[in-house]
């Protein structure tokens, strides 16, 4: 089998001895065979060293000035991210040593005095096996996806079939892409895709990042990691999402929610392509692809100064504009039935087939959460179905039938098109975002304010238009501590 061990070029060994012929001797032996080689003579130049170059690989002597072998091999084991692997440099005799060396989790042992061949062949054996656990890490990170994911690009849609163009386009390419795209419609996907298709990329790590669901003070840590100390409950130094990334894609999530001081280093790091740890001074060197991801208009948050412009050009060097499943239908059957199977196969349920009632209510019904949405409610009618079909009626009420039964019934009187006039301007996307503001603001004023009523008439889920009320600038206006008390009059 072909690994990444065969490809010395790309693997790092940092050779750690006091004594300066026996480093040059190591780095001789190996260095032939395109290892890139560092030297240090301490476990203080050696610890400088892995936070600076993240090594795969350390020849660690035992027995060094100051701190020894044996205690650095327990600090790097007592790290809370995988470090190097290491491999321990003991004196003739010292099997003790030895054992307990592999018993506080070094791969192997040498002694000395070691022939070359020894050498090389222990240090080919080790990087061979760091190349199957990143292997088996990435496979599993594919089998996750397949379960929770697969499918949202699945459809003959002209929408997505450009999306695919894009993609194909772009994949090969270290160019950061924008993913763009209302919640639940697979941005993540996209953006694994484009990992997937990248040949010198996908044999790193996709490492993917919600920043809106970490708290402001603690994403700068989680991205660019953090050293012992440097803030109280750092118990041991931190590799970051950027160093788990290194050769490999990081996916920042929901970018518009970063703040401005995490922008501004996250820019710095684009530009430089460094990072430092938070509580460090050492410049560290990536090597990372940045797919980035929203479905805010950060356009309009950089006019309200939430978002920095620099960032934003760095960031869209390419667009993928993924359509909302409402304006993609003929796509639907096609998800909804891998969805089926797939919910099948992960619960253990017989196979059934989706009646043509069932597919044609998923076809009509309008999607406010996406390809996301439509999982859940094709697993949910998998699960409570009895028959060997999936009918509408097994489908969930407001998809089913009885979503679809309020919304008729309390339809407001029809709108004067005069009333909804938006005026022309040359970004479509404000066009659209000022007619949907005045639609939606129009339905609130026909039902009294009524925010449980207008998402009916909507077909919508409350909590969907709320967001959409916040996103439109309209919360304040509709959105009240009194809301409660008139929806509840409707019951």
């Amino acid at each position: 089998m072909t690994t990444e061990a065969n490809r010395g070029s790309k693997w790092r060994v940092l050779v750690v001895d006091d004594e300066e012929a026996a480093r040059y001797g190591m780095r001789r032996a190996l260095g032939g065979f395109g290892y890139e080689v560092e030297e240090a003579g301490s476990v203080e130049e050696a610890r400088a060293l892995v936070a600076a170059r993240s090594p795969d690989l350390l020849l660690l002597d035992v027995n060094l000035p100051g701190v020894s072998g044996l205690e650095y091999l327990r600090e790097l084991a007592g790290e809370a991210e995988p470090g190097p692997l290491v491999v321990m440099v003991t004196a003739y005799g010292s099997e003790r040593v030895a054992v307990e060396a592999i018993k506080a989790g070094a791969y192997d042992y040498l002694s000395k005095p070691f022939e070359i061949d020894d050498l090389r062949l222990v240090v080919k054996n080790a990087l061979e096996t760091l190349a199957l656990r990143r292997e088996n890490r990435h496979l599993r990170q594919r089998i996750e996806l397949e379960g929770a994911q697969r499918g949202s690009l699945i459809g003959n849609s002209e929408a997505m079939m450009r999306v695919r163009s894009v993609i194909e386009k772009v994949a090969e390419t270290d160019a950061t892409v924008l993913v763009r795209g209302e919640s639940g419609t697979g941005k993540e996907l996209v953006a694994r895709e484009l990992h997937e298709r990248s040949s010198h990329r996908r044999r790193g790590s996709f490492v993917a990042v919600n920043c809106a669901a970490l708290p402001s003070e603690l994403i700068e840590s989680e991205l660019f990691g953090h050293e012992k100390g440097a803030f109280t409950g750092a118990a041991a130094r931190r590799r970051g999402k950027f160093e788990q990334a290194d050769s490999g894609t990081l996916f920042l999530d929901e970018i518009g929610d970063m703040s401005a001081n995490v922008q501004a280093k996250l820019l710095r790091a684009l530009e430089e392509r460094r990072i430092e740890r938070l509580g460090g001074s050492d410049s560290i060197p990536v090597d990372v692809r940045i797919v980035s991801a929203t479905h805010r208009p950060l356009e309009q948050e950089i006019e309200r100064g939430g978002f920095r412009a620099d960032l934003f050009y760095r960031l869209q060097v390419v667009t993928v504009e993924i359509p909302a499943l409402r304006e993609r239908r003929e796509d639907i059957p096609a998800l909804a039935e891998s969805f089926a199977r797939q919910a099948a196969e992960r619960y253990g349920l017989p196979p059934r087939v989706l009646a043509p009632s069932a597919l044609r209510r998923l076809v009509e019904y309008h999607w406010p959460g996406n390809v996301r949405e439509l999982r859940n409610a094709v697993e949910r009618s998998m699960i409570l179905s009895e028959g060997e079909e999936v009918s509408a009626k097994d489908l969930p009420e407001e998809i089913g039938g009885g979503g679809r039964v309020q919304k008729e019934a309390a339809a407001p009187a029809p709108v004067e098109a005069g009333a909804l006039a938006v005026p022309f301007t040359s970004d479509f996307r404000e066009d659209r975002r000022e007619f949907e503001r005045r639609y939606i603001a129009r339905c609130l004023e026909e039902t009294g304010g009524n925010v449980t009523r207008a998402a009916g008439i909507l077909g919508m889920h409350r909590q969907s238009l709320q967001h959409k009320l916040r996103e439109l600038g309209l919360a304040r206006r509709y959105v009240t501590v009194g809301e409660d008390a008139q929806d509840n009059s409707d019951t």
